[in-house]
C-alpha cells in the first residue's frame, strides 16, 4: 500500500459513513414527505456509484422507484424494484431485500394481484433485521396490515395495524398512527361497523389535533366513506374536495382514484347521476394512466350500478360481466393467497432456524458438544474488549487430561472419546448458568474463559473442578487407570486489558509448569 493510498482510506471511510447516514436519512422521512427525496436519492445514487458502495447504491435506486410508485408510475416502479430485488437476493443484502419486499407488496397491490401483494408484505416484515427503527418496522406492519384485509383476513390485518399503532407511539410518528388509524377505520367501514368506524375516525382527528399533522389523501377518503354510512352526501364532498383540487398530498398512487370512486358512489346515492357518471370518466383516466388495475376493476362494478340506476339495464349487464371477470380472476389468487402467506412465514422462519443451527453447528465440537477454537477465536475479542469498557478482569485457564495417551493406547479410542465426553459434561456443569464459557481447542485440551474473575479467583475454581474430576467415577470407563488433570490459569490486567494471544501463552506457560511438577495440579500467576 503505498503512503497515499493509506492517506486516503480514512477519508473514504467517512465518505462512506455520510453516504450510509444519508441514505438512511430518506429512508426515514415521513411517507408523506416523498416528493423532497428525489433529488437527494439520485444524487446520492451517483455518489455511490463513483465510490462504488453497490448496496448504499441499490438502496437509493429503490428510494426512486418509491417515489415513481407513489406518483403513480406503477408499471416503471415496479420494474426497477425487481431489478433491486435480483440484485438484493445475489448479494445476500438482507435489509435491502426485506425494504424491496414492501415496495413490491405495494406494486402488486396496485396492479391488483393481491396473492402477491400479500406473499411480498409478508417477507417484508419477516426478514427485517432485529435492529431496525421502529418507524421502519411499522411501516412495514402497516404494508403487511393492508395486504391481509384485501384477501379478507380482517381480523389479522386489524392485528398488525394495532402492532404499527403501538410502535408509532412510542417512537412519537404521529403520521404513521394516523396511517394506522386509517387502515382499521377503513376495514371497519368495509365491515358496515359504523360504531367502530366513526369511533376510530375521531382517534385520526385526536392525533391531528395533537400534532399538527396533515391528514392524508386516503385518510380523507376514508372518512369520506364514513360518512357516507349515515347518507351525508354532502359532508363527502367537503372532504373531498381539497384532494381532487390539490390542496392535499395524495401519498399513494391510487388515492386519487379511490377519492374519485368514493365521490362517483355518493353522488348515485344522493341521485345526482351525471355528477356520478364525470366522477367515473375522471377515474377511468386516472386508473388507464397509472396502471391500476385493482381500482380499475372496482370502477367497473360502480359503473354497472349506475347504468342500473339509470334504467339502462343491457350496458348494466355488460359491464357487470366484465367487472365479474376481473373480480373473479383476483378471487382465484385470492384463495391461495393465505396459504401461500403462511407458507412464506414458514419459510423464513425456517430458514433463520437452519442458519442459526447451521452457525451454532459450526462452533460446537462434534464430540462433546463444547465450543470449539473457531468459536473461541471469534469471541474472546468481543469478551476482552467489554472487559477493558467495564475495567474488570478475565481469567482464562487451559486445562490438559494427564497422560491421557495411556486410555487410547491400553483402552481404545472409543474409550478415550467417552473420557473427553464425561469431561466436557462436568465443563458444562461448571459453566452452566454463569458468564463462564467452555470449549475444547483440540485433542485432550480444554479452555475455561471467566469473565469478571482475576487470576486468584479463577484458581480457587479451578482447583475444585480438579478436585472434581479426579474423585468422578472414571472405573467403569477406564478401570484402574486414573483420570486427572493439569490446569494452567492467567488473567488480564485488574482493569481488563490484555490481548487474546498473550493470556493463551501465559496460561500454556503455568500449564506447561504444572506438567512439570507432577500433574494434577492447578498453577496460576499468583500463589494460592
Amino acid at each position: 500500500m503505498t503512503t497515499d493510498t493509506a492517506s486516503r482510506i480514512p477519508t473514504l471511510h467517512s465518505e462512506l459513513a455520510a453516504l450510509e447516514a444519508a441514505v438512511a436519512e430518506l429512508e426515514g422521512r415521513p411517507m408523506s414527505h416523498f416528493r423532497t427525496v428525489r433529488a437527494p436519492a439520485a444524487e446520492l445514487k451517483r455518489r455511490a456509484g463513483e465510490l462504488g458502495a453497490e448496496e448504499l447504491e441499490q438502496r437509493a435506486v429503490l428510494l426512486l422507484a418509491g417515489v415513481l410508485l407513489r406518483e403513480g408510475r406503477t408499471g416503471e416502479a415496479g420494474q426497477i424494484a425487481h431489478q433491486v430485488r435480483a440484485w438484493a437476493e445475489e448479494h445476500h443484502a438482507d435489509y435491502l431485500l426485506a425494504r424491496v419486499h414492501r415496495e413490491l407488496s405495494i406494486f402488486y397491490r396496485a396492479v391488483g394481484d393481491f396473492s402477491d401483494a400479500l406473499t411480498h408484505a409478508v417477507q417484508g416484515v419477516s426478514g427485517l433485521p432485529d435492529d431496525v427503527p421502529p418507524v421502519t418496522r411499522a411501516r412495514h406492519l402497516l404494508s403487511l396490515s393492508v395486504a391481509l384485509d384485501e384477501v379478507g383476513s380482517p381480523a389479522d390485518g386489524e392485528q398488525r395495524a394495532r402492532e404499527a399503532l403501538a410502535l408509532a407511539a412510542t417512537s412519537g410518528d404521529h403520521e404513521t398512527m394516523l396511517l394506522a388509524l386509517n387502515n382499521m377505520a377503513y376495514s371497519a367501514f368495509e365491515q358496515d361497523d359504523e360504531p367502530k368506524a366513526r369511533h376510530l375516525v375521531e382517534q385520526m382527528r385526536e392525533v391531528h389535533a395533537l400534532s399538527g399533522v396533515q391528514v392524508g389523501a386516503n385518510q380523507l377518503d376514508t372518512m369520506a366513506r364514513v360518512e357516507m354510512m349515515s347518507g351525508r352526501y354532502a359532508a363527502v364532498e367537503v372532504l373531498l374536495a381539497p384532494v381532487l383540487d390539490d390542496r392535499v398530498a395524495a401519498n399513494e398512487g391510487d388515492a386519487v382514484a379511490e377519492c374519485l370512486l368514493t365521490l362517483a358512489l355518493a353522488r348515485r346515492l344522493d341521485g345526482r347521476y351525471d355528477d356520478a357518471q364525470a366522477a367515473l370518466d375522471t377515474n377511468r383516466r386516472v386508473c388507464a394512466d397509472r396502471e391500476l388495475a385493482s381500482i380499475g376493476a372496482r370502477l367497473r362494478q360502480e359503473q354497472a350500478a349506475l347504468y342500473a340506476a339509470t334504467g339502462r339495464f343491457a350496458e348494466a349487464y355488460e359491464e357487470h360481466r366484465a367487472f365479474y371477470a376481473a373480480a373473479t380472476a383476483q378471487h382465484s389468487a385470492q384463495r391461495d393467497a393465505r396459504a401461500r402467506a403462511l407458507q412464506a412465514v414458514f419459510e423464513a422462519n425456517e430458514a433463520r432456524r437452519a442458519s442459526e443451527h447451521f452457525r451454532e453447528m459450526a462452533h460446537r465440537d462434534a464430540l462433546t458438544g463444547l465450543y470449539n477454537r473457531r468459536y473461541i477465536n471469534e469471541r474472546v475479542p468481543d469478551l476482552l474488549q467489554e472487559a477493558a469498557r467495564s475495567c474488570r478482569p478475565l481469567a482464562v485457564a487451559l486445562i490438559d487430561l494427564d497422560h491421557f495417551k495411556r486410555v487410547n493406547d491400553t483402552l481404545s479410542h472409543a474409550t478415550g472419546d467417552t473420557v473427553l465426553q464425561q469431561v466436557a459434561e462436568l465443563l458444562m456443569e461448571e459453566t452452566a448458568g454463569g458468564s463462564a464459557v467452555a470449549a475444547r481447542m483440540g485433542g485432550e485440551e480444554f479452555l475455561l474463559i471467566f469473565p469478571g474473575l482475576d487470576a486468584r479467583e479463577a484458581a480457587l475454581r479451578c482447583e475444585r473442578l480438579r478436585l472434581r474430576l479426579r474423585a468422578h467415577a472414571w472405573q467403569p470407563i477406564t478401570g484402574t487407570l486414573p483420570v486427572t488433570t493439569s490446569i494452567g490459569v492467567t488473567a488480564t490486567t485488574p482493569d481488563g486489558h490484555g490481548s487474546f494471544s498473550a493470556l493463551l501463552a501465559q496460561a500454556d506457560c503455568n500449564l506447561y509448569a504444572a506438567k512439570r511438577d507432577g500433574r494434577d495440579r492447578v498453577i496460576a500467576d499468583l500463589a494460592l
